[in-house]
């Protein structure tokens, strides 16, 4: 399955009751193994977890530990980029020369790389003095 069928089909399941906002995420790990994630949000926090965070934490729960590419689709205008506490958590978990590719529902993409996704990423060389 590919990750733009993955991404569509999971976000349908994402629980977005206060924004209607569904996004869904689809990633391969360096593995090969398919892992997905949708938005969920509550009442005490309504904008919800990320897509991007449910799909890395799913490759986790599964064993897996680098990302090897993954995908965002949402139903908006335009491709919508991962918020920054995803950019931080796909950088955490895939090299920087890593294709990330933002769909809409509507068929529009953009691809680029996890470096130009987060320019400037905090890594654990940052605390080499600690």
């Amino acid at each position: 399955m590919s990750l733009l069928e993955a991404a569509t089909r999971v976000r349908e399941n994402a629980y977005a009751p206060y924004s209607r906002f569904k996004v869904g995420a689809a990633l391969r790990s360096t593995a090969g193994n398919l892992h997905v994630g949708c938005n969920v949000e509550n009442v005490a926090y309504p904008e919800g977890t990320c897509a991007e965070a449910g799909a890395i934490a799913a490759m986790i729960a599964a064993g897996d530990q680098r990302i090897a590419e993954i995908l965002v689709i949402a139903d908006s205008p335009s491709p919508v980029p991962p918020c920054g506490g995803c950019r931080q958590k796909i950088a955490e978990f895939a090299a920087q020369d890593v294709v990330v590719t933002l769909c809409t529902t509507d068929g529009l993409s953009r691809q680029m790389t996890v470096a130009d996704l987060l320019p400037g990423v905090f890594t654990l060389e940052h605390m080499d003095r600690a």
